[in-house]
């Protein structure tokens, strides 16, 4: 039985340079997964840092590292372009390389392997449990072999994995333990911050996350030494960056080691400082709309996601639901303006990973069968309830269509 609503919205479409780069037939109030919500807080920081005339890396990056590190309660963080390059320079400074091996999940996005393979290590992918679909210990101590050495867990969704079975393995196998939290900002378990539990902890700021600043990433790490050390491989492996020279008033700069160009701006850090300051509200209304999901999608034909488990905080990042005949209810959705998205098509679903690796879909039946079911709903605080009605509508109105269509494809 299908359950009715009422209740229309008009939602803002972003601004765009030009009225040409708008579709002429897209919907006015197109509903998406993944908005961000810019305020004027973040404008006037932003104008700021253009009049300040330092736009790299700067004053402005200090000042978010040190207010996501007291947000997770640790002393320090170093703050990436991104977070593959978190997880990149992660593996670096664990020492991570050819001839190794690093276990991972198969359902998350294809940085979390890609960042293996840079360092020349072999990715090696263990099935996920089913209801918060995060990689199972059970799965990952059968995997250990004698050349493992690195676990990278990923907090799908926003749900954490098993953090105190993960740092036991971690510890009786003699293990890094690196966390990807590009969704676990706000995650907690046992009070604790997701990615302070391992030796490193990678989080994403990408245009889509809890907290943006359009691209960007951050590390937190075990010893102090280790985000010094990333500071450094992060400005091509100089002792002093640009910003230190220019406090110093000192000209001359000493290449240590080799690095790479993978600096967080100023301009980025600019946009993210605001809404660091606005986290728990952000994320409280996420949660609000997470429990609307939860009542309003209760009598359709959805399996719905997997609460956080007792003692621990989801970060309410992604709604993701599993439905049946899942490429054409997102098909329908997208024709009523509600973009909803899919969280992932598991990593040996991809041609280049089972060319290269030799790995089968059906070896990793969870995820997979999980993965070509799999869609996220819109979680945006700028989100009213009016707006999660409408998402509701419009997937119901797909999942009778599809009910009447067969199974859906296996993409």
């Amino acid at each position: 039985m299908f359950v009715a609503f009422a209740c229309e919205v008009n939602a803002a479409r972003p601004t765009f340079l030009s009225s040409a780069c708008m579709d002429a037939n897209a919907e006015e109030n197109e509903l998406v997964v993944g908005r961000p919500t810019i305020g004027s807080a973040e404008r006037e920081e932003v104008l700021a840092c253009l009049a300040s005339g330092w736009l790299g890396p700067g004053p402005r990056v200090r000042i978010f590292e040190d207010a996501f590190a007291r947000y997770q309660g640790v002393a320090e963080a170093a703050a990436l372009h991104s977070c593959t390059d978190a997880l990149h320079l992660a593996l670096v400074c664990a020492g991570i390389g050819p001839g190794d091996e690093v276990i991972t999940t198969p359902m998350t996005f294809c940085a979390t392997v890609n960042a293996i393979v840079q360092v020349g290590a072999t990715p090696v992918l263990a099935d996920v449990v089913p209801g918060g679909l995060v990689i199972d210990p059970g799965a990952v101590e059968a995997a250990i072999t004698p050349r493992t050495r690195g676990l990278l867990i990923v907090h799908f969704a926003g749900y954490p994995c098993d953090l105190v079975e993960y740092t036991r393995i971690a510890s009786e196998r003699e293990l890094v333990l690196i966390e990807d939290c590009a969704h676990a900002i706000e995650t907690r378990v046992d009070g604790r911050a997701a990615g302070t539990w391992g030796d490193f902890g990678c989080f994403s700021f990408h245009a889509t996350k809890n907290v943006t600043t359009g691209e960007g990433g951050m590390v937190l790490a075990r010893r102090n030494a280790d985000i010094e050390r990333i500071r450094r491989l992060r400005a091509h492996g100089v002792d002093v960056d640009a910003w230190a020279r220019f406090e110093r008033g000192a000209q001359h700069y000493e290449v240590l080691e080799h690095g790479y160009k993978c600096s967080m701006t100023d301009l980025q850090a600019a946009l993210g400082i605001p809404q660091l300051a606005r986290i728990e509200s952000n994320h409280a209304r996420r949660r609000a709309i997470f429990e609307a999901y939860d009542a309003l999608l209760e009598p359709l034909p959805v399996e719905r996601p997997a609460h956080a488990p007792a003692g621990a905080r989801h970060a309410h990042h992604l709604y993701v639901v599993r439905v049946e005949g899942r490429d054409e209810v997102l098909e329908a959705c997208a024709r009523e303006g509600v973009g909803l998205a899919v969280h992932y098509r598991p990593i040996p679903e991809h041609r280049y990973y089972r060319e290269r690796f030799g790995w089968s879909p059906d070896a990793f039946p969870i995820a997979t069968t999980a993965g070509r079911r799999v869609l996220s709903l819109p979680v945006s605080p700028g989100m009213g309830e009016a707006d999660v009605e409408r998402v509701v509508r419009a997937l119901q109105r797909a999942l009778e269509r599809a009910s009447t269509r067969g199974p859906s494809s296996r993409s």
